[in-house]
């Protein structure tokens, strides 16, 4: 670094810059001891050659669940006869989907995009299970999409029963939700409450010395020497302990980093972080708006044009958009509400009985900004 606290041209505050990217997997996994031998638990017969436990976990965004899982899947893949997927509902939201991704990463390669059933490729799939003797552990992740587009039953119903209709196959299903309202079981069919009982494990939010220590290391392993004084890692874990969203903290380290870059100083200053703070409070807002389809996001901007407007009324302008129906109006409506982009709240209407007025959960510069 110059002696002057000034960057030249070649020189970066970042020792690895992917350390401070989301999807990025950490070599330690700390604070999560109990959660991981639940996790261990529910997963453990399969290596014994039987099926493992089903699993229901839980917890706020931002708190470990899929690194978790990742982290045991990746000591599974190594072992002889056991195979593991993880699925990311928010993008494979329907049955069909979540099974095409379940083929793809046994088989290696993707099933043909139409002209197969779902029969079929349901059978390509437990007939190499049985054929190689293979235990499949699958990973719902983020379920919760699956439930809001009316799909989670029948998917769990498909997995959970595949060894009475294919003899020898063997399927464990963990299911994670970041949706705390969402009551997974009272939601699924009754045939299939009958046959899912879950072990559950719940990510609880850290707590800002739990922050800190996680931080901290992402901070040794991404940023050169003294880049970061202590009370600068104090105040981005506080603002991150705020949000209760660890993926808040981690891309505000990233882009307060830039930002001090873009000054060409070779420390990170209080400014930095603040300044940072505006876009990285989002990180959740971005993640969400990404998996919208685009009649969703037609109908997000159109309330974001009609904010605390009656349903009514903002209907009347997305028909005039898209052309579409009502029934199919009131289900992105609900998708989302229960996603949590907007609130629709039932008002009593003098004259006209109970209306739902409809207003943007975030501000709507920024989800403008975001679509």
């Amino acid at each position: 670094m110059a002696e002057d606290g000034m960057l030249s041209w070649d020189e970066s505050i970042f020792r690895d810059e992917h350390v401070f990217e989301i999807d990025y997997l950490p070599e330690t996994f700390r604070h999560r001891d109990e959660q991981l031998e639940g996790l261990q638990y529910a997963l453990r017969p399969a290596v014994r050659g039987s099926r493992p436990l089903n699993a229901m976990v839980r917890g706020p965004p931002g708190t470990g669940k899929t690194t978790a899982i990742q982290k045991l899947f990746g000591e599974l893949d190594g072992r002889r006869g056991v195979r593991t997927v993880r699925v990311n509902c928010q993008v494979d939201s329907t049955r069909y989907a979540v099974f095409s991704r379940i083929f793809e990463q046994l088989f290696e390669y993707e099933p043909p995009a139409s002209g197969v059933s779902f029969k079929s490729l349901f059978k390509q799939i437990t007939d190499h299970l049985t054929d190689e003797d293979e235990i499949l552990t699958v990973c719902l992740d983020d379920v919760n999409y699956l439930f809001y587009e009316g799909e989670a039953s029948e998917t769990l119903y498909s997995l959970l029963r595949a060894h009475e209709t294919h003899a020898g196959a063997k399927i464990g299903v963990l299911l994670v939700s970041s949706d705390l309202d969402l009551d997974v079981i009272a939601e699924l069919d009754g045939r299939v409450q009958s046959v899912f009982r879950p072990e559950e494990v719940f990510f609880p939010a850290y707590d800002e010395d739990a922050i800190v220590d996680i931080l901290g290391e992402r901070v040794e392993r991404g940023f050169r020497d003294d880049v970061l004084a202590p009370p600068v890692l104090d105040r981005v874990a506080a603002l991150t302990a705020e949000t209760g969203d660890l993926r808040v903290g981690i891309d505000l380290l990233r882009r307060a980093g830039l930002n001090a870059e873009r000054r060409a100083s070779d420390a990170v200053e209080s400014e930095d972080v603040e300044t940072a703070y505006e876009t990285a409070r989002h990180v959740h807002l971005s993640r969400r708006v990404r998996g919208l389809s685009d009649p969703e996001r037609t109908l997000l901007l159109t309330i974001a044009d009609h904010d605390g407007e009656r349903a009514g009324a903002v209907y009347e302008a997305f028909h005039d958009e898209t052309g579409l129906g009502y029934t199919r109006y009131s289900e992105l409506v609900n998708k989302l509400d229960r996603v949590g982009l907007v609130d629709a709240d039932y008002t009593t209407v003098e004259g006209r009985g109970r209306s739902r007025e409809l207003s943007l959960s975030y501000d709507a510069d920024a989800i403008r900004d975001r679509l």
